[in-house]
């Protein structure tokens, strides 16, 4: 479905939604760099196995000289505006083969936190130590089980004993070292694990990590299909603006921007950041037309967001709590 009748009234939705608090019209609040098509897991809420199958993968990762000019527009444009610059996504950044000399020059240039989300199976001791002397502001481990048994099932290919060791090396040296660097365990919840959200928390809580996220099921904007029906069918809200077109830009391991993170298949594609820049997409006439649709809930010439379930997930400011928040907190600690 790429229209829906306006569940929500346009002009509830302009005064609603918008530009404010951490929003900003300059200049995007968030960047994330999806490094790498490349990951050494199958995990079962993931699209990636499908992903790896499919035409649009090719193992691609993205090149120093995008990642430079990235940095340097957040370090030009991003000054009090960008809160950080994150590198996640669709792939496990940790296999990209300069990904520390990446990591290296968005501290060291951009003016702003750098963020970095891994499934933790590949942080030997000696890597720990690169991204610590680094100083990447948070490492987020995505783990998603407590027991190993129920690890097996929901990481594909990974194995808990190494995984955690791995996290709790890393907890060890950033406190032998004094380090700066936030230490995040993250974990979605879903059928398989449930039942051990609490010793999750808890367990890792008592560890030493500075924050557990605790994130719930998604779609991945549609590409998980059978759970994308499910979702459709139980949202119970009124439709709303999803929360991405106001606050960040996607550069992926093409070289392409996009607008959304959780994108498989090219279909959030705005430009390859090879012939344009960030500012001027972000001031341009594809994200008017955007964010103008999601305002008026007309989704006729934009079917990828039309189709997603997962708008309802997306957190405005002051409309609970974000990631967003946890970062601005560990500024406000420092």
């Amino acid at each position: 479905m790429t229209h829906q009748s306006s569940l929500i009234d346009k002009k509830e939705a302009q005064d609603r939604y918008g530009f404010y608090g951490r929003l900003k019209a300059e200049f995007p609040s968030q960047l994330l760099v999806d490094a790498t098509e490349v990951c050494n897991l199958a995990c079962i809420h993931c699209p990636h196995p499908d992903f790896k199958k499919s035409h649009h993968y090719d193992g691609r990762s993205l090149t120093i000289d995008l990642n430079e000019k990235l940095v340097d527009e957040v370090k030009k444009y991003g000054q009090g505006i960008t809160q950080y610059i994150r590198y996640a996504s669709n792939g496990e950044p940790l296999t990209h083969p300069n990904i520390y000399e990446m990591l290296d020059y968005a501290k060291k240039h951009s003016g702003v936190a750098v963020t970095l989300t891994t499934n933790g199976t590949l942080m030997t001791e000696k890597r720990i130590e690169q991204l610590l002397t680094i100083g990447v502001d948070v490492i987020d481990i995505s783990i998603d089980a407590f027991s190993p048994e129920v690890y097996a099932k929901i990481r594909v290919n990974g194995n808990l004993n190494i995984t955690r060791n791995n996290v709790l090396k890393l907890l060890e040296l950033a406190q032998k070292s004094k380090s700066d660097t936030k230490v995040v365990v993250s974990y979605v919840e879903q059928p398989f694990n449930q039942h051990e959200t609490q010793d999750f928390e808890t367990f890792w809580k008592a560890q030493g990590a500075a924050y557990v996220v605790i994130r719930r099921l998604h779609s991945c904007s549609g590409a998980k299909t059978e759970l994308a029906e499910v979702r459709r069918k139980e949202t119970v809200i009124e439709r709303r603006p999803c929360l991405y077109p106001w606050e960040r830009i996607v550069l992926n391991a093409r070289g392409d921007l996009s607008f959304c993170p959780s994108d498989w298949v090219h279909g959030s594609y705005i430009a390859d950041y090879r012939t344009t820049t960030i500012y001027e997409t972000w001031h341009g006439e594809f994200y008017q037309r955007l964010r103008e649709a999601h305002l008026s809930n007309n989704y006729s010439n934009h079917s990828f967001c039309g189709q997603c379930p997962d708008w309802q997930s997306t957190r405005w400011p002051n409309e609970g709590r974000s990631y967003a928040d946890m970062i601005e907190e560990f500024k406000d600690l420092e």
